[in-house]
């Protein structure tokens, strides 16, 4: 629309004037034509969980949560979450789509309210022989457009509900990438734990070894034994390099977890991740409440319900824009032959506008639209569906897995005690004569395999641990003021 009027242009009249803002104002009396009904779907949900929790009379607060890492007691764990959480470039991107939610937002709120313009514009014509002429003009345009059936609000509330989905996919980015940290960082303590397992037992091993040489020279045992030996220690010895070299693979991915490249890591980081430590073990004492208050802790299903909001206002929007829409323009400016005339003795141009604008014929366009967002809210409404019932399987399996994994850990310590007595033992009637080589082999890889498997259960018992919080929303604080997204 142009910001002037043509120099001849007339005033609007005055009962045309006031005959249109009778009739907006009539109509913005109209109700809301937003539809009703968005509420969540029904999701059925199990009273408890299949699974007895430890502690189950407690409740746990949402706070108790947002930094469970530091249940762990580890400084170099809680170090390398806060520094991925800072850093890290599934952060970076999910802070800027909440930029970028808040910003179309924001555009959305602006065209709610009026909007005004300013130009200028210098013009020369000539016509046959007549003398050139010009005209300057200078002025001001205004126009706006009054919501009566509620499409723009609806429209508003849409992109409302679109940046909280971002705040709370943000905040799921965040408690994945810190369960993420944790499970690598326990899987690197359990493998250093069991590369010194490893080389504890090739040490035992290779003396056994030096025993059976001994004993062969003399005559006491047979090549077959030393043979025997030798085939022992150094499949004990292969083992070293296959969990060095995992462990190498683990500080690589902490490194890119951290929003780092391999190997560049803080000399003081690096230091503490390569040398060994035990596996950090979770708190014993977590309480889970019932399953549709936890849930809502998730910022997934939290998102999913902002996808609902978001999807019934377009739907709104979509039912709106059937119905006629009205607007209010003017402008008011100056406009003279010569440039300085602009600031005395211009002429005074000025022009009203009241308008209003009905579909008539689009072919079911409009009743389509309505149609496909309708569409699009089922499908949000199954989403958020299918978002529960994920939710319920992750806590399910959690509580599974940490009961079963608690009960394999108790039995595989029995079993690590009674096979380092039992190869205590072989060794010393090896070295006396009173049992053969094959005894001792025998305890030797039990004990191996049981020191072994009982470090890595304690390090899926931890890994367990952190499962069962992130399946919990742990690693964010719901009903929290809005996440702060910065440029960098």
């Amino acid at each position: 629309m142009k910001l002037l009027s043509p120099p001849n242009a007339r005033p609007v009249r005055r009962p045309v004037t006031l005959i249109a803002l009778a009739s907006i104002a009539l109509l913005s009396a109209c109700a809301s034509l937003a539809p009703a009904g968005g509420e969540l779907p029904e999701t059925p949900l199990p009273a408890a969980w299949s699974s007895t929790p430890v502690n189950a009379a407690a409740v746990p607060s949402p706070t108790a949560l947002a930094g469970w890492w530091q249940r762990f007691n580890d400084p170099t764990l809680t170090t390398l979450v806060t520094q991925a959480l800072q850093a890290n470039t599934s952060v970076k991107s999910a802070q800027a789509a909440l930029l970028q939610a808040r910003a179309q937002r924001d555009v959305q709120q602006a065209g709610m309210g009026p909007t005004l313009s300013a130009s200028t514009s210098a013009q020369r014509s000539k016509s046959g022989d007549n003398d050139a002429s010009n005209r300057f003009q200078a002025g001001f345009d205004a126009s706006w457009e009054p919501d009566i059936f509620g499409g723009n609000r609806s429209a508003l509330n849409a992109s409302e509900a679109d940046a909280r989905a971002s705040e709370t996919s943000l905040a799921d980015v965040q408690v994945s990438l810190a369960a993420e940290v944790a499970v690598t960082y326990i899987e690197l303590r359990g493998l250093q734990t069991r590369l010194a397992i490893a080389r504890s037992n090739l040490a035992a091993q290779t003396e056994t070894l030096q025993i059976t040489r001994w004993r062969t020279q003399a005559g006491l045992a047979s090549s077959l034994d030393l043979e025997q030996a030798i085939a022992s220690s150094e499949q004990t010895a292969a083992q070293i390099p296959a969990l060095q070299t995992s462990i190498a693979q683990a500080l690589s991915g902490l490194a890119v977890l951290t929003g780092q490249a391999p190997g560049t890591l803080p000399t003081a980081l690096q230091g503490a991740l390569t040398t060994a430590a035990p596996v950090p073990q979770g708190a014993g004492d977590l309480a889970l409440a019932f399953p549709a208050e936890t849930l809502r802790q998730r910022p997934d299903v939290r998102t999913a319900e902002h996808r609902i909001s978001a999807a019934l206002s377009r739907v709104a929007a979509a039912d709106a824009a059937r119905y006629p829409s009205f607007r209010l323009s003017g402008s008011l400016g100056l406009s003279a032959l010569t440039l300085g005339s602009l600031t005395n003795g211009a002429s005074v141009v000025n022009s009203l506008l009241a308008s209003v604008s009905a579909p008539l014929f689009d072919g079911g366009a409009a009743r389509a639209q309505v149609r496909s967002q309708e569409a699009a809210l089922e499908q949000a409404r199954v989403a958020y569906q299918g978002t529960v019932i994920s939710a319920v399987k992750d806590v399910e399996d959690a509580l599974v897995a940490l009961q079963g994994d608690r009960e394999r850990l108790v039995r595989l310590q029995a079993a690590s005690t009674a096979a380092a007595n039992a190869e205590l033992l072989a060794r010393q009637r090896y070295e006396s004569g009173l049992i053969d080589f094959r005894s001792v082999l025998d305890t030797q890889r039990t004990l191996l395999s049981t020191q072994d498997s009982v470090a890595s259960t304690q390090a899926t018992l931890s890994a367990d641990h952190v499962r069962l919080y992130k399946a919990l929303g742990g690693g964010w604080t719901p009903d929290a003021p809005p996440v702060e997204a910065t440029t960098r």
